[in-house]
């Protein structure tokens, strides 16, 4: 079972990943440094550090659906 405490929703518009908030420092309408094809091989397996770039938290990704990133450690 999936912890939902270790998930956040992304928006994948124009080819570009957003996040509405970000869950470390609450900023709003983050770009996240991350590009579909990488999102792909995240579902296939492959984790990807991912660097929040408004306040630098780094947790890893470790899977993802059309709607959510998985981490490492809780989120929420």
């Amino acid at each position: 079972m999936i912890p939902f405490s270790h998930t956040w929703p992304y928006e994948l518009i124009l080819g570009d990943l957003y996040v509405q908030s970000c869950p470390f420092c609450s900023a709003e309408n983050v770009l996240l440094p991350m590009k579909p094809k990488e999102l792909q091989s995240v579902r296939e397996g492959k984790k990807k550090l991912l660097v929040f770039p408004c306040c630098s938290e780094r947790p890893v990704v470790v899977d993802s659906d059309g709607d959510y990133l998985l981490f490492d450690r809780a989120v929420r």
